[in-house]
């Protein structure tokens, strides 16, 4: 059988999902052929190595009528068994047979995206809403990161059980070979990676950081991730409220990062909204006590390895940073705790459990 992956997303940071997927697909003895679509910016970022495997551009931007209209007919020509879709972004005229995985529902709840205005956001969130319902209708099978989304999948729209499955996401190290970032050697820093989207919380975080100063003036806080119109916009509010010692890293190699995982302080994850929460099992696999928001998927995924506070409540984050700075008991507790909840999760047994669904769909051909 001739299975189609849209990995469209691979280069982003939701694609580390879609990239591991087909890592560990290649591992697995399956009989199928497996395409690989990606676009024309991203034609090298992944190469197969088993014969089975090839990579095919597939040129079509998300949330475009070239999405609707020629990658359909892209699909068509291509004449799989079946199509994995790796985000509900998909052409709604398709109706082969199909698996889509949704990592959340984020883009119904955002209420400001730096981007574009609030009217053409709720143009976008109008659109989506009804492209999801005919998504998850039209799919054979909905694959989600966490039983928390699944659930807001089933709440969103009326669905079987038996149509979805959670498949977790893991964690490896992202570079065996760390590479020290000069200026923040031997200076405590707390880490957070990632988009400065207003769910993801930057504000709050940083302004419980500045209340810690007073006890220790060298802490800093990094912000690790692309530079953009969101990282702009709150780099301007920080200068605007006179607060210190922030840094906006920018973008990091994979062994830069590495070697910030394993010297911050401790690693706040702040979010409001997260489908799994993959950077704070990532920081845990390299040894960083995390200290994480209570709220959506992400203590279904820490469980008891992460210390949680109420994103709301900056004096509470404030409080929770102090115990990761300075109470040593709680700080190794939480290492040796997230190295055993890293354990718990396997890409190797999302990609067979995926390879599963597959089979299970192409019956229905049979």
């Amino acid at each position: 059988m001739l299975i189609a992956i849209d990995a469209r997303i691979i280069s982003t940071s939701t694609g580390r999902y879609v990239e591991r997927l087909v890592t560990y697909l290649e591992q697995l003895d399956s009989p199928h052929e497996f395409i690989i679509l990606v676009l024309e910016k991203d034609k090298d970022y992944w190469k197969p190595t088993r014969s089975n495997f090839t990579v095919k551009v597939a040129d079509f931007k998300q949330y475009t009528f070239d999405e609707q209209i020629a990658f359909s007919r892209f699909l068509r020509r291509l004449k799989a068994d079946l199509v994995h879709f790796c985000m509900p972004q998909q052409p709604v005229v398709y109706h082969g047979l199909s698996v889509t995985t949704i990592h959340d529902l984020n883009l119904l709840r955002i209420k400001q995206n730096d981007d574009m205005s609030k009217a053409a956001l709720r143009t976008k969130q109008i659109i989506f809403r009804s492209l999801l319902h005919s998504v998850i209708s039209r799919s054979n099978h909905i694959i989600t990161p966490s039983k928390y989304t699944a659930d807001d999948v089933m709440k969103f729209h009326r669905i079987s059980k038996d149509k979805i499955t959670v498949t977790h996401e893991s964690a490896d190290l992202v570079s065996t070979s760390p590479k020290p970032v000069s200026k923040y050697k031997n200076v405590p820093f707390l880490l957070m990676v990632g988009r400065t989207e207003e769910y993801k919380n930057h504000r709050n975080a940083i302004e419980a950081m500045q209340a810690m100063l007073w006890r220790d003036p060298k802490l800093r806080m990094v912000v690790v991730g692309k530079r953009d119109d969101s990282s702009s916009e709150l780099e301007d509010w920080v200068l605007t409220n006179g607060f210190t010692n922030v840094d906006f890293f920018g973008f990091a190699s994979d062994e830069q990062l590495a070697w910030l995982y394993e010297h911050c302080r401790g690693y706040i994850f702040a979010s409001y909204m997260e489908g799994f929460g993959l950077p704070g099992l990532e920081a845990m696999k390299h040894g960083a006590p995390v200290a994480s928001s209570d709220r959506t998927s992400l203590p279904e995924v820490y469980g008891k390895a992460a210390i949680y506070f109420n994103p709301d409540d900056i004096a509470e984050m404030s409080e929770v940073m102090g115990k990761l700075l300075n109470d040593k008991s709680l700080r190794h507790r939480l290492i040796e705790a997230g190295h055993k909840r890293t354990e718990l999760y396997s890409w190797q047994r999302m990609a067979k459990q995926t390879l599963d669904i597959y089979n299970e769909v192409l019956k229905k051909k049979s």
